[in-house]
């Protein structure tokens, strides 16, 4: 699981940083350590599969500034927060914000292993469903304005007949239209062309009669 991932720590505490490197390092993850949000800022944008753990108080941005940057960016990696202080008002914020988990120093290691893993499989879930969303949304650029029309009607739950006259073609046509979209997004079922709309945050019309 490791393999392939990123790990990025962000803390201005040179032992503390330099020793979750090693540890990290010998448990098979890649890492980049950084002293400051600055400094991972100005750092070449990375697109690889990890998080970030990252400090909450650092002299300059703190770690929910950063936070706050990172929650601008689409692909930017999820974020496990650590903290030398009960800060409760600071973790609730971070935890609604987004992050992961939020640790307080100093973190045994089990314990910051698992929520690594668990940032890890978070961001590639949400990777993974950016993708499918691009996708999806590839192949519905791929329509013509006809299937694009087909489609609408079909998940809106009308008949072929009923589409055919909206359309002002004949049923044999719409019948190939229609084949042709679900060839497109590759299902099978009127079910599985219905959640490709949701997913595509398309508005499912009411049916209307012919």
């Amino acid at each position: 699981m490791n393999e392939g991932t990123l790990v990025h720590v962000v803390d201005d505490d040179d032992a503390v940083r330099d020793s979750l490197g090693r540890l990290l390092r010998s448990h098979g993850f890649s890492v980049r350590l950084y002293r400051s949000a600055g400094e991972f800022l100005l750092a070449s944008p990375i697109h690889a599969p990890g998080c970030v753990l990252l400090d909450l108080r650092m002299p300059g941005p703190g770690g929910l500034e950063l936070q706050a940057s990172l929650a601008k960016q689409e692909d930017a990696p999820a974020v496990v927060f650590m903290s030398g202080e009960g800060d409760i008002r600071s973790s609730v914020l971070a935890i609604r914000r987004g992050a992961i988990d939020f640790l307080t120093k100093p973190i045994d290691a089990d314990t910051l292993l698992a929520a690594i893993r668990t940032a890890i499989e978070f961001d590639a879930s949400r990777r993974a469903e950016r993708q499918r969303q691009q996708d999806l949304r590839q192949r519905l650029a791929q329509l013509t304005p006809r299937e694009r029309a087909v489609f609408d009607q079909v998940v809106a739950g009308r008949l072929n007949k009923q589409i055919a006259g909206t359309l002002q073609t004949c049923v044999r046509t719409v019948k190939s239209d229609r084949a042709h979209v679900m060839q497109t997004f590759r299902v099978n079922t009127l079910a599985d062309l219905v959640r490709v709309s949701v997913e595509l945050g398309e508005p499912l019309r009411p049916a209307l009669s012919a």
